[in-house]
């Protein structure tokens, strides 16, 4: 069985105005009767992709993708130094999720999206439980300050050399908070040094997913400067600033989440956000199952492709 769907393009499309001079892009594709689902993509800032769209039976679902502010084809773009980042914040995505499904008309909807992408929907789902119908999350995090502080700190004792490199682009007083110093190197006035602090920081993400099996090579230095750019400028201002939550809540009020069927699937690999996240997860959200993934890092393998369309095949009835 092929873990995706054929290929399909959006019915609908649009750029949704959510104030402080942003437009959200959107796009609906699969079946307008179908059953709403909203993909939210990682980064953050990386932006939504077409793949996504081929994770759901286009027969069932109406699936709706979205590109968070600064990112994909939503404007302005964080890649622009223009771009006021301060109306970038969990609050706000949050905020814009919310007109997103009124603006579509959905009452309830499933959500999925990992990485970042977890997070962003956690807390969705924390704060509007009733608008959600199930969660399908592949690589949970919950952007805590101690899981930042291992993706860009702890994970260098796997690959020290590259990490050695990643602490040292940035100045020598910076190097106790290297996601800070990177935060501030995105907002210099001269683009030499924003084009070389993201290429940086992609290269230190690359470095990392290069521990695990399979995987894309080079998934963040093979993208677009404007791509990087924009991704590298959004995720240090989220990581920055711990994404504006508190320390450890999404799992302390996973609680809330009770009555929300879950799947949560995370590869026993993920060098970047160890599966120790999603375990605790699991033991604190009721009606959740963690399938470990044995042959997965954080990118993925086969293995989840075809775990992940099992999980929404199965939540594909209305």
């Amino acid at each position: 069985m092929n873990a995706l769907y054929p290929p399909v393009e959006p019915y609908e499309q649009g750029m949704l105005d959510v104030g402080d001079g942003n437009l959200v892009h959107w796009e609906v594709c699969g079946n307008p009767r179908g059953k709403p689902a909203l993909v939210v993509h990682g980064g953050p800032g990386s932006g939504s992709n077409t793949a996504s769209r081929r994770r759901f039976d286009p027969d069932r679902y109406r699936v709706i993708l979205f590109d968070q502010r600064g990112c994909g084809r939503s404007v302005p773009h964080a890649a622009d130094p223009a771009t006021d980042m301060s109306h970038n914040t969990t609050a706000h995505l949050l905020a814009d999720m919310e007109q997103l499904r009124e603006h579509l008309g959905v009452e309830r909807w499933l959500l999925f999206g990992g990485s970042w992408g977890s997070t962003l929907i956690l807390a969705y789902a924390e704060r509007h439980p009733e608008r959600v119908s199930e969660i399908v999350i592949p690589s949970v995090t919950t952007t805590r300050r101690s899981e930042i502080d291992w993706l860009y700190r702890g994970a260098g004792r796997f690959v020290p050399e590259e990490w050695h490199r990643f602490r040292e682009a940035v100045p020598e007083a910076g190097r106790d908070d290297l996601v800070a110093a990177y935060s501030q190197l995105m907002e210099d006035p001269d683009p030499a040094v924003r084009t070389k602090a993201a290429d940086d920081w992609c290269s230190w993400e690359d470095a990392v997913l290069s521990l695990e099996p399979g995987g894309t090579p080079k998934p963040y230095g093979s993208r677009s400067s404007a791509a990087r750019q924009a991704l590298v400028r959004i995720a240090a201002h989220y990581f920055a600033n711990g994404a504006w939550l508190e320390e450890g809540a999404l799992v302390r009020d996973a609680g809330r989440l009770a009555g929300i069927p879950g799947v949560l699937l995370h590869g026993r690999f993920d060098v970047g956000g160890p599966l120790s996240t999603a375990w605790e997860l699991a033991r604190a959200w009721p009606g959740a199952r963690l399938h470990v993934i044995e042959d997965a890092g954080h990118q993925g393998s086969a293995t989840m492709s075809a775990e992940i369309r099992r999980a929404l095949d199965g939540f594909a009835a209305p």
